[in-house]
Formats: structure tokens, C-alpha cells, sequence
């Protein structure tokens, strides 16, 4: 599903990234763990394009990224849950999660918001209210729930359970292992495997930018 070779990534001259090389096989579950700078999220910013790698290459479905644009990237079934959610706060729930859809230019994504709320009932439950009147676990749900809009094939889910409650966390947890019989891919960051563990296929690490297979 997804295949990243030799990838380097550098940002304001500074090297991050360094011959990393991954495979996400289709249908499976992939944990990237390393602390917090190891460059996690840097190989997230890459895949969805809006970083520009300085070398290697970035393929999904067995065609290659190159410099395709973000939006075309979650045309192609790719969503990305980022680790500071960015939500709009002005905006309502809904609308934050349909963003994506809007941005894509699908045609009418109603149907495909009414299966995201099936995922995940309790954004359908506070829809009309403010992303600004959420909590933080809350605001992780509709990040989620925005990432599955056009995440049908691939999810990137950089630090999905980072600053969240323990009941908020367990329900996250909940959700994203009930996506597996969805048959989806995805790639999950974390610092350590407290919350990850059962839910992962492969697991790789990341040090100081570089990749190796974990388990």
C-alpha cells in the first residue's frame, strides 16, 4: 500500500530524515516509535507532500507520490490525523470534518460523512458545536473523524493518543482497532507502545531520523 525508499528530508538545511525505508503492507496496522524529535512527524508531513524530501521516493497503491499535491493525495484515499489536531475553532464539528471533502472537490461527500459518524458516533452526537468547546480528547475524535473522510485506502495518525484522558485514549484505541475489519492501512506514531501495543502489525523505530524494524 504504501513503500517509502531511501528517503532524506531536510528542513532549513538541517537533516531529519536519513535513508529511511518502510513498507505498509495493504490491510495492516504499522507503529513508528521514538521519542519525541526522533522525526515522526516529519515522515508524516512527507508522505502527505507537504514537506518536499531531498531525496528517495514515496509510492502508495504502486504509484508514485512525487510532487503530487496534498489534496490529490487524499483524493488517492490517504488522511492524516496530525498531532495537534488543527482544527478550526470557529468552525463547527461538522464542518472541520468535511473539510477535507470540500478541499478534495468530492462531488457529495454526505454519504461518506454518515459512515464516518457510524465510526464514530459521538462526533455526530455534538456536530452543531464549536471546535473551540471541545476538550482536547474531544477535538482528537473529530481529528480522527476529519482523517476518515478521505482516508479510505491509508491513515496517518501522528501521536493519536498524545495529551488525551485515559477514558478518552481507551475509546481512541476502540475506534482505530475497529477500522482494521474496514480493511484500511495505517501508519500510527507514538513515543512508547502504552496505548499501541495490541493494535499493531509492525512495529518500526526511529531514532535521529533513521528507521529500522522493531517487530
Amino acid at each position: 500500500m504504501l513503500r517509502i525508499d531511501g528517503l532524506d528530508v531536510s528542513i532549513a538545511s538541517v537533516g531529519i530524515l536519513r535513508g529511511v525505508n518502510m513498507a505498509v503492507p495493504s490491510g495492516k496496522f504499522v507503529g513508528l516509535i521514538g521519542r519525541n524529535g526522533a522525526g515522526k512527524t516529519t515522515l508524516m508531513r512527507s508522505v502527505m507532500g507537504i514537506l518536499t524530501p531531498r531525496q528517495g521516493n514515496i509510492s502508495f497503491d504502486g504509484s508514485p507520490l512525487g510532487k503530487m499535491p496534498v489534496h490529490q493525495r487524499a483524493r488517492n484515499g490517504i488522511g492524516y490525523m496530525p498531532e495537534d489536531r488543527r482544527l478550526v475553532p470557529s468552525l463547527t464539528v461538522e464542518e472541520n470534518v468535511l473539510i477535507p471533502a470540500w478541499t478534495a472537490g468530492a462531488a457529495d461527500p454526505r454519504e461518506r460523512l454518515a459512515d464516518v459518524y457510524k465510526m464514530i458516533p459521538e462526533v455526530e452526537a455534538f456536530s452543531e458545536r464549536k471546535a473551540l468547546q471541545l476538550s482536547g480528547g474531544q477535538q482528537k475524535l473529530v481529528a480522527l473523524a476529519r482523517a476518515l473522510m478521505c482516508g479510505t485506502k491509508l491513515l496517518l495518525l501522528d501521536e493519536p493518543f498524545e495529551g488525551v484522558a485515559p477514558v478518552l485514549a481507551k475509546r481512541l484505541a476502540e475506534v482505530i482497532a475497529g477500522l482494521k475489519q474496514r480493511g484500511l492501512s495505517i501508519v500510527l506514531t507514538e513515543s512508547d507502545l502504552t496505548h499501541s501495543r495490541e493494535l499493531l502489525d509492525v512495529i518500526y523505530s526511529i531514532d535521529r531520523g533513521q528507521v529500522s524494524v522493531a517487530g
